[in-house]
């Protein structure tokens, strides 16, 4: 009997890019179009590569490919190699002053715009980096982490682990949330949150985490909240604010700057409540140093608004 061949000293990266672009395309054949090769040569290459490694990358149902726990794993790795790999060619190629660093971000569509801003102001002075910002729902932005067309994602919504095992959330950070108007309020002797009986409020709609806690707060309390307008979107929420109609349930970052004008005239933080702000990544870790740097940055940024304390 002949023996088996023995397995190869070095990883064959060729077949490793064909893996990765099975997984990205999560079909064979969708895959096969776009390298422009035959599908039974890349189903042979990727049955080479599991026979290398010992582990099937795939679980085939019917026609669907889902990968397994060990192709997650070399999945991982082989964005943590590619990315490395165009790391490198950039920093040979770099021969000018045009070559720049290109970060893709996404933002879900409600987020602060404050805080987007915050986010991308450092890199501004940075000549050689060009950012590409998109908005939209959060699984739209999901779908194009996952597909690598784009490389970070901001979020005030974190994504369940058993829903989405290809797309990891960092916490950046909590901020604490504050009701706030444009206008002082009458002074009462009432504390929070009985002095909400009968004032107008603006809040999140349904969709934030903030908003449920709150609405959560206020049942406890047996309060039945008089809102004027539930929004999505932060910017309107802070307009509402200013108009000094009512108080807003907003995160710090939002009305940052209205504080530091003076805009505002009546803030309370709400007690125990936050708004937490994730970036979405397609690595548990992230092997880009640049990225994991910007990353910190903003971390450290976060937190130091965190601890600045209100006032009412």
């Amino acid at each position: 009997m002949s023996k088996p061949a023995p397995a190869p000293e070095w990883l064959n990266f060729h077949h490793l890019r064909h893996f990765w672009m099975i997984a990205r395309h999560h079909s064979v054949t969708r895959a096969a179009e776009a390298l422009n090769i035959s599908q039974s040569t890349l189903s042979e290459q990727l049955g080479e590569l599991e026979e290398w490694l010992g582990q099937p990358l795939f679980d085939r149902r019917g026609r669907s490919l889902h990968l397994t726990d060990a192709g997650r794993i070399a999945l991982e790795h082989a964005e943590t190699i590619f990315e490395s790999g165009r790391e490198l060619l950039a920093r040979f190629r770099q021969t000018g002053p045009d070559t720049s660093r290109v970060l893709r971000l996404g933002a879900v569509g409600p987020l602060s715009k404050n805080l987007q801003f915050d986010f991308i102001q450092p890199l501004l002075a940075d000549a050689g980096t060009r950012l590409v910002v998109v908005a939209g729902p959060l699984d739209d932005l999901t779908r194009q982490l996952r597909e690598h067309r784009l490389d970070l994602v901001l979020s005030n919504i974190p994504l369940r682990a058993d829903q989405e095992r290809d797309v990891f959330n960092h916490l950046l950070g909590e901020v604490p949330v504050f009701l706030v108007s444009g206008r002082p309020q009458k002074r009462t002797r009432q504390k929070f949150p009985l002095f909400l009986r009968g004032q107008p409020l603006f809040l999140p709609s349904h969709q934030s985490h903030v908003r449920m806690d709150f609405d959560l707060l206020l049942a406890r309390a047996g309060i039945e909240p008089e809102v004027r307008a539930e929004v999505d979107d932060m910017a309107l929420l802070r307009l509402l604010a200013l108009s000094g109609e009512g108080m807003a349930l907003v995160s710090k970052i939002v009305v940052e700057r209205e504080l530091e004008s003076r805009q505002i005239k009546f803030m309370l933080r709400v007690p125990g409540l936050v708004e937490r702000y994730y970036a979405l990544a397609a690595r548990k870790r992230f092997a880009n140093v640049w990225l994991g740097e910007i990353v910190e940055a903003f971390r450290a940024r976060l937190s130091a608004l965190g601890s600045t304390p209100g006032r009412r």
